[in-house]
């Protein structure tokens, strides 16, 4: 079922004038809502994308149910395995609201803006506006993009000046606190010419009872020559839903690291696009996907090389057990112009259970004829010998099966922190307690935990 009759109540216009109405914003972000809110009204009768969202399936959300939190939680000092990292800045949304953001001093002097997006639209409204919502999501989309321009509660920026190089991760946190709540949340950022920098951002609820609904968006927008390592952690609960559009922008010489981890939610959904649009940009994409119990993650990933020697790589890794689904639909798009494109997509599914199902389905899209693209996806069940061999040296069934798990994802993990040194990247992680270390340690300790359920 795609289509929904009409805006539910809950964020119908009274909610939404009497929410814009308390806002404290410029006035050209109240513009672009009422435009989006109005966009959001007309696509409740508009068939979503049926390539994207056919083995969706939404009648299990009921908007009615949730409503944005006018105040911030007082619950909010909770923290996750990620925050105890080394970090030049933080920032925490919880329940839609600010709670916490700090940037070191020096990199302030640098003209570095990392905070609270309301905030900064406020202070620094001339520097953003050219990049909200402009280049990367587009609230015209369809209705989650709509909802989500309308509804925006805040969120996470990152501007980097030309030129400057955030050698320390930052860090970024968008939590549930109370049961019943919506947020919006919105992720910034924008690279200037020859900028670097990391973020890592992570979402979480704060127990396992809370239920939640998340219409989030990510903009990474890399001007020439610049680099970036993002790292986004889906760790909701199971009683979260989660809705995102996200978009990735490179241009000339610029490359960016993109790593997607989908482990919580009851229900996700995440239409994540990357768009070459310079003449030699690089995009890496991983995905690290645990799914269980009645969970249904999916994802609509698309390449879209614009310009010519441009560069793709995606690699997702999929783990499913018990009546778990994972959907994965990924399209490389190479445009005319875009001579000696070199793309490549791959999605692997590891499957622990009879009810499981994982769906894969690669594509391309080429107009171009002097190109190399490749795709690939695979399916399938451990290997019954491998869990006998390791059973046979001494091993417990479930410590084989966690071997077997982690070695599976460890391609992806390697691509996150790498042990070597890698060309371009001068900010490796060799040190204990690195933030990109704890990546890795926190992906790996929730397939721990996620093997642990229902044993």
């Amino acid at each position: 079922m795609t289509t929904l009759a009409a805006p539910p109540t809950a964020f119908g216009r009274e909610t939404f004038d009497a929410y814009v109405e308390r806002l404290v914003e410029p006035a050209w972000v109240t513009e672009r809502r009422q435009a989006a809110f109005d966009s959001y009204t007309e696509l409740h009768g508009v068939e979503l994308d049926p390539e994207e969202f056919k083995r969706v399936d939404l009648r299990i959300l009921r908007p009615e149910k949730f409503a944005l939190q006018t105040d911030a939680s007082e619950s909010a000092g909770f923290e996750t395995r990620m925050q105890q990292a080394r970090f030049a800045g933080h920032v925490a949304h919880v329940d839609g609201h600010c709670v916490r953001s700090e940037l070191s001093e020096e990199l302030a002097a640098k003209g570095v803006l990392f905070g609270d997006l309301a905030t900064l639209l406020r202070e620094h409204g001339d520097v953003l506006e050219p990049h909200l919502m402009t280049r990367g999501v587009r609230p015209e989309t369809d209705r989650f993009s709509a909802w989500h321009a309308a509804y925006f509660t805040g969120g996470t920026v990152l501007y980097v000046p030309r030129g400057v190089v955030v050698k320390e991760a930052l860090h970024s946190l968008i939590a549930h606190a109370t049961d019943g709540v919506a947020d919006f949340c919105h992720t910034l950022v924008v690279l200037e010419q020859g900028a670097e920098a990391v973020l890592l951002e992570e979402t979480a609820s704060a127990n396992d009872d809370l239920a939640g609904l998340h219409v989030g968006a990510v903009e990474l927008l890399l001007a020439p020559e610049s680099r970036l390592r993002y790292v986004q952690l889906q760790n909701w609960n199971e009683k979260s839903f989660h809705f995102a559009h996200q978009s990735g922008r490179v241009e000339k010489d610029a490359r960016l690291q993109w790593t997607v981890g989908g482990i919580g939610g009851k229900l996700a959904h995440v239409h994540q696009n990357v768009e070459l649009d310079g003449r030699g940009a690089d995009a890496e994409v991983n995905g690290v996907t645990f799914a269980i119990d009645k969970q249904k993650l999916s994802y609509f990933t698309q390449q879209t090389h614009h310009s010519p020697d441009t560069r793709s790589d995606l690699l997702y890794k999929e783990v499913l057990r018990d009546k778990a689904r994972v959907v994965w639909r990924g399209m490389i798009k190479v445009d005319a112009d875009a001579q000696r494109t070199d793309g490549f997509q791959r999605c692997d599914g590891l499957i622990l259970s009879d009810d499981a199902r994982a769906d894969s389905v690669p594509g391309l899209e080429i107009e171009a004829d002097d190109v190399r693209c490749t795709h690939a996806a695979t399916a399938g069940r451990v290997d019954e010998e491998e869990i006998f061999y390791c059973t046979s040296r001494g091993l417990s069934e479930y410590e084989a099966m966690h071997m077997i798990v982690e070695g599976y994802f460890h391609e992806v993990y390697d691509r996150i922190a790498p042990s070597k040194r890698i060309a371009g990247w001068d900010d490796e992680c060799d040190t204990p307690g690195d933030p990109l270390e704890v990546v890795r340690d926190t992906l790996s300790a929730a397939v721990l935990e996620k093997l642990d359920l229902g044993d």
